[in-house]
């Protein structure tokens, strides 16, 4: 049996159940970034920057699909360009994750924003990663990246963390009926196992190296000039 892609393996039951969480949360947090360029890595054939209203939206990456075809790790972007940056499932399947979010860093603005997903190592998908039959193919032949190492790797780069999600809590089974079944741990996940989601979402902000914020000095001006006169004294007469 031949092995299946990327796009291939999203086109699944069990991608596609994968697709619709990270369409849900991309879709409440990218609609309220501002700004005026947004770029998606990877995975062109979804637009998860749909919710956003950003005036110029694009994909990047080496399929054909993307409107600009590169290499993630060695952008063709001038630095401090872009305002908004969505990474899904991209860290996990690159020999060099660092460098992707060293470019990150370059070309955000300051201040600018970077939501990433990825699959969660510790995880049921995590374990059948390391105990099944199928680690050549995908998505079970990357490197999972557990959520505390990512966040580690983003203060490096000078990134705060802003928020972040876990979901499909659920076994990986390719059958529905069987996801079904279980539907029950994908409600009481949150709750009982908030940090065994199979699949989680990571959002940072970039911040300057020696920025300085200079507030104006209006308050102390107008403080000024609102003093209260001293009373002239009557003459007398």
């Amino acid at each position: 049996m031949a092995k299946l892609t990327a796009q291939q393996w999203f086109a699944t039951s069990l991608g596609q159940y994968i697709v619709e969480h990270e369409f849900q949360y991309f879709d409440q947090i990218v609609a309220n970034i501002f700004g005026y360029n947004a770029m998606q890595m990877g995975m062109p054939q979804y637009d998860f920057l749909r919710a956003n209203r950003m005036p110029l939206r694009f994909s990047a990456g080496v399929e054909n699909e993307h409107m600009l075809k590169a290499t993630c790790d060695h952008l063709p972007i001038a630095s401090d360009t872009i305002d908004l940056i969505i990474v899904p499932h991209v860290l996990e399947f690159h020999d060099n994750p660092h460098q992707i979010l060293r470019e990150i860093y370059r070309v955000l603005i300051p201040e600018g924003h970077v939501v990433i997903s990825g699959f969660n190592p510790i995880s049921l998908w995590g374990l059948r990663q390391s105990c099944g039959l199928e680690r050549e193919e995908f998505p079970w032949n990357g490197h999972f990246i557990a959520l505390p190492r990512l966040k580690d790797w983003l203060k490096l780069f000078n990134f705060e963390m802003k928020g972040g999600k876990l979901c499909c809590y659920i076994p990986p089974f390719q059958q529905e009926s069987w996801r079904r079944r279980f539907g029950f741990m994908e409600d009481a996940g949150d709750r009982w196992w908030p940090i065994s989601g199979g699949i989680y979402f990571l959002h940072a902000v970039k911040h300057k190296c020696g920025m300085l914020v200079i507030k104006p000095g209006w308050k102390n001006s107008l403080a000024g000039k609102k003093k209260i006169a001293a009373a002239t004294q009557r003459s007398k007469r």
